[in-house]
């Protein structure tokens, strides 16, 4: 298989399973830290052993009892919560109306297998993928629930994240939760390579721990995550290849001031420069297409001259940055909403690479699953 070759994830069948597990979180201190991050890297085969003697050094905790864990954290003026468990990955779907979480990104198999083979030497999924969904009125009464009694944790980490965390134990409100989760259908907001490489993982090793991987449910309906644009640069293009290929497909354009271009950002409008010039281009974007499909399926197939290269860009600064009048325009686009991504992923198609920025993220270390103790999970 050609390693550049984009695939689908396969799809995890319904009904959508949370399980309680037991916890590893580090040290407030240590959560958010960027030194973190390098204590999950090679040797992969060391992770769990530094782990455990950062528990014996008390920056650790590790919970005894498995729980389902409710997370509330905030940050950029942003609060998010969401259930934190242990996501059944065990069964595949084979009808479109059986799956229970949605990609909408494609992934590198090779990417998705070293990731496999990552947290399989450590024994750890180190960090949940984040799902979203529209969760019933019922789940978020059970939600506010627990959030209404003192947190188990609550604590502003090394990157200002602010944290709250409860331990959901009880057996009838475990119930009732799964009860409203069960007829759910999750859309991955951030994770797509780390959850196929859990199916990876379970498909190496079924029956086990690996029936389950990390995963963080928020529901969009009552704390939802901001869905942002990623931009892109286009080296080897020029303004002017760019009015071409919109006039080539019909698509008209017209230059404007920056201030200008940047107000006329809209679902079915991109804005883009080369560092001196500005033009907007109104696209022909179909009632249930996104912008970026039409950019990547449409326009820059049109082009007379490149793109050499593809660059992606989370901010709008990071993007006038690679700006060139001598190389590489870079261009502006819209975010599409979440429902049009969940009904693009429902109608089994693909946005391009990198086409979604979910915000704000968790930081890494909040909460933790130890392959080693599915033992206490439950079967």
């Amino acid at each position: 298989m050609d390693p550049g070759q984009v695939v689908t994830p396969p799809y995890v069948a319904g009904p959508l399973r949370l399980h309680p597990f037991p916890g590893l979180m580090l040290a407030p201190h240590r959560v958010g830290d960027p030194s973190t991050g390098r204590a999950f890297a090679r040797p992969y085969r060391g992770v769990a052993a530094r782990l455990l003697r950062w528990q014996a050094r008390g920056l650790v905790r590790r919970d005894d009892a498995p729980a389902l864990y409710l997370h509330e954290y905030s940050a950029a003026g942003i609060t998010i919560r969401g259930l934190v468990g242990a996501l059944d990955v065990s069964r595949r779907a084979t009808r479109p109306e059986d799956r229970a979480v949605l990609p909408h990104e494609g992934i590198h198999p090779a990417q998705a297998d070293d990731l496999a083979d990552r947290m399989a030497e450590m024994g750890l999924n180190p960090a949940p993928i984040l799902l979203v969904h529209n969760g019933t009125a019922r789940l978020a009464t059970l939600v506010a629930g627990v959030a209404a009694e003192p947190p188990a944790h609550e604590f502003t980490d090394r990157s200002d994240q602010q944290h709250r965390i409860w331990a959901i134990r009880d057996p009838a409100l475990l119930s009732e939760i799964a009860d409203e989760l069960q007829d759910s259908r999750a859309l991955i907001a951030d994770g797509h390579h780390r959850y196929a490489a859990y199916l990876r993982l379970q498909r190496r090793e079924p029956g086990g721990a690996c029936d389950l991987g990390l995963a963080m449910l928020v529901d969009q309906s009552t704390t939802p995550l901001f869905l942002g644009p990623i931009h892109r640069s286009l080296t080897g293009t020029s303004l002017d290849d760019l009015r071409s290929a919109a006039e080539s497909l019909g698509m008209p354009s017209r230059t404007l001031t920056q201030i200008e271009a940047v107000a006329a950002l809209g679902p079915s409008r991109l804005a883009a420069t080369d560092g001196e010039e500005w033009i907007v281009v109104d696209l022909d974007v179909p009632i249930d297409r996104a912008a970026v499909e039409i950019l990547h399926g449409q326009l820059v197939p049109a082009l007379p001259h490149g793109p050499a290269n593809i660059g992606y860009h989370h901010s709008v600064d990071d993007a006038l940055a690679a700006a060139d009048p001598r190389s590489t325009i870079a261009v502006l686009m819209p975010a599409p909403s979440v429902d049009l991504v969940q009904r693009i992923a429902e109608d089994d198609r693909l946005l391009p690479e990198k086409a979604t920025s979910f915000q704000p993220k968790p930081s890494l270390g909040v909460l933790i699953r130890s392959l080693r103790d599915a033992a206490a999970e439950p079967s």
